[in-house]
């Protein structure tokens, strides 16, 4: 089976690809870096039902992902990385740059160009072969009301900024609020918009306050 075969019977997709450079401190046989993400909205299903899910202990989402994603690499003698795992952190954001898969959006959230705001990663893939993954145009250039910029009811979000205390005491503030179903920012693009189920934009709007 290959890696592609692999992650897609898992619910999970390469979103893009970088070339490894030295500041990436990994060992000199790694040449290509694949970040793995979600393959919505058939993933959800996917988690949903695994025992990690269901079985009421802390960070199920990244368990699972250790426990679906580290065989995957290793049957190909390839090498997982975790944006969970550190300090030190795996530079994810620049790795999704250099992918020249993602952008930063004029909210400055990551965009992806086929997943919109909703682009997560749930692990990368250093590799020693290089695959032929294809880059994408940012979708923002084209975008002409850019609701992401308009959105969010207490302006936590801009390019140079993300107010995480403001935008954590509204959601808090209100236990009927919009926001709780998701991140009504991530929600107003309209790339992506019909890929990731509310329950699953639930469970993630949950795990970020549990933490704040």
């Amino acid at each position: 089976m290959s890696l592609e075969q692999a992650l897609k019977h898992n619910g999970l997709s390469i979103l893009g690809a970088c070339d490894i450079e030295p500041s990436d401190n990994l060992a000199q046989d790694f040449k290509q870096i694949l970040l793995i993400a979600p393959d919505e909205p058939k993933f959800w299903d996917i988690f949903q039902n695994s025992t990690e899910y269901k079985d009421n202990l802390d960070n199920p989402l990244d368990r699972w992902s250790k426990r679906v994603i580290n065989p995957i690499a290793e049957n190909l003698d390839a090498h997982p990385l975790y944006p969970y795992d550190g300090p030190p952190w795996h530079p994810f954001i620049q790795w999704a740059l250099r992918s020249q898969s993602c952008f930063v959006s004029p909210s400055g959230l990551l965009v992806h160009g086929s997943r919109g705001l909703f682009v997560s990663f749930r692990a990368a893939i250093a590799i020693k072969k290089p695959l032929e993954i294809s880059t994408l145009t940012n979708p923002c250039q084209t975008c002409a009301n850019k609701p992401c910029i308009k959105t969010c009811p207490v302006d936590a979000l801009t390019q140079d900024n993300y107010d995480v205390p403001e935008c954590v005491a509204h959601i808090k503030s209100d236990e009927h609020s919009p926001c709780r179903e998701g991140c009504l920012v991530r929600r107003a693009c309209p790339i992506g918009a019909g890929l990731r189920p509310p329950a699953q934009s639930r469970f993630h709007m949950n795990a970020f306050l549990k933490n704040k």
